[in-house]
């Protein structure tokens, strides 16, 4: 008898004390759950053995990320709704001596087995050893993010080849938004011909060709990535550019040759670590000249009841940004203060960030199974469920992402701002 979906969609609804909120088809043919909308499929009873042995979101990531989960119909909708119970439950759930947890394990054990505990797909990332943000850590962890192949990221990101946040208007296309973002970054920076720029953690380089090319500044850019590193310098080189833009394969923490102009920091930050956050705004503002700013571009979280309690999302740091944190907008500030610049202005484009991560998806979406041959199975369902999840998580204000204006104020008290200073916009 083909039953398993009704079971397990009874089991849920019993430990959860809520309706299931998609329709859910087992590996058996078996369905339930609500007729409309976007269906969970459950292609293999192996799903079962991971929730089993590690239950919660991590279970059920390693089951999509291997493919023994689905989704039919569309992905935003059924993570929409799974989100409440997988999620939000703010501590709600089940207490760990619920006799209903060993009810439950036993219909897991029989419809799935319990041996052999499945292997985690071989995308997740591996154990790791040390303290957090020591710099060998940090390259281990970059280089899981960022070299899975120069070509996948084109794909992802478009000619643009910026992995950010990017600045839209209502008519503009990728390439537009994402090139309105880099030339407000330097409008905010007050970039001059014939200053310097350091870009902490430039990526393929787009922020340092933009502002050499536009605003005729020196730039010097530095990653960890090294292949990043080599597409950026193909760039530079193909749009000559090479006598104003240096690339390095560098940790901030080892930029000694200040003083600069100015210094952006794009979608960086959130690898520095509660840990090092006050050193790295320390180092940037000592590479600063008096008067110089700083554009600190980070996405934020909402405050926690007890911060002390914050862990990062499992599957983020298995999967996706090992060792990646992130912090309330408050708290950033603060420490940006405390290293001593003068925060001057606060911008939040958390909608912004919505609209970029959907277009990202549609561009994977479109070019899927290159996408799969360029990298993996495994890992396109990485950055599938990945970006889908957070365009949500950006749209419903469970993340934000904002741009952080601050200044090395000279000692007089000069900020070398204007009285009226949101001319950029």
């Amino acid at each position: 008898m083909a039953d398993a979906a009704l079971r397990l969609t009874t089991l849920a609804e019993e430990l959860l004390n809520t309706p299931f909120p998609v329709r859910l088809r087992a590996w058996d043919g078996s369905e339930s759950g609500p007729p409309d909308g976007p269906v969970l499929v459950l292609r293999h009873r192996r799903a079962l053995r991971r929730l089993l042995w590690q239950p919660g979101e991590l279970g059920l990531a390693r089951a999509w990320v291997a493919g023994d989960i689905d989704v039919e119909g569309d992905l935003y909708t059924a993570l929409d709704r799974l989100s409440g119970i997988v999620w939000e439950r703010d501590g709600d759930g089940v207490s760990p001596r619920d006799p209903r947890l060993l009810a439950a394990a036993r219909t897991l054990i029989e419809l799935g087995g319990a041996l052999p505990p499945p292997r985690p797909p071989v995308e997740e990332a591996r154990r790791r050893r040390g303290g957090p943000h020591t710099k060998w850590r940090d390259r281990q962890a970059i280089s899981h993010h960022y070299d899975v192949g120069n070509p996948f990221y084109e794909l992802v990101l478009g000619p643009s080849m910026v992995y950010s946040c990017a600045y839209w208007d209502e008519a503009a296309s990728l390439e537009d938004a994402q090139r309105e973002k880099l030339d407000l970054v330097c409008r905010k920076l007050g970039l001059r011909e014939g200053e310097r720029l350091l870009d902490v953690g430039c990526g393929w380089g787009s922020m340092a060709m933009h502002a050499a090319r536009e605003y005729g500044v020196t730039v010097t850019g530095v990653t960890i990535s090294r292949e990043q590193a080599a597409y950026a310098r193909k760039r530079i080189a193909e749009a000559g550019l090479t006598d104003r833009i240096e690339i390095r394969v560098q940790d901030y923490r080892d930029v000694k040759d200040g003083p600069y102009d100015a210094i952006s920091s794009i979608g960086m930050a959130e690898h520095v670590g509660a840990v090092r956050y006050l050193e790295y705004a320390r180092l940037l503002h000592g590479l600063l000249k008096p008067g110089g700013r700083l554009l600190n571009h980070q996405i934020a979280r909402r405050p926690e009841k007890d911060e002390g309690a914050y862990r990062v999302d499992p599957f983020i740091d298995r999967y996706v940004f090992p060792d990646g944190e992130l912090s309330p907008l408050g708290r950033t500030v603060s420490l940006l203060e405390e290293a001593g610049f003068e925060a001057r202005d606060v911008e939040s484009i958390r909608e912004h960030y919505a609209l970029t991560l959907r277009r990202w998806v549609a561009n994977l979406e479109t070019n899927w199974e290159q996408a799969v041959r360029l990298t993996s199975f495994g890992r396109a369902r990485v950055w599938l469920l990945y970006m889908a999840a957070c365009a949500l998580a950006f749209e419903h204000n469970r993340i934000g992402v904002n741009q952080i204006l601050a200044v090395k104020t000279a000692e007089d008290g000069d900020s070398g701002l204007p009285l009226r200073a949101r001319t950029w916009n």
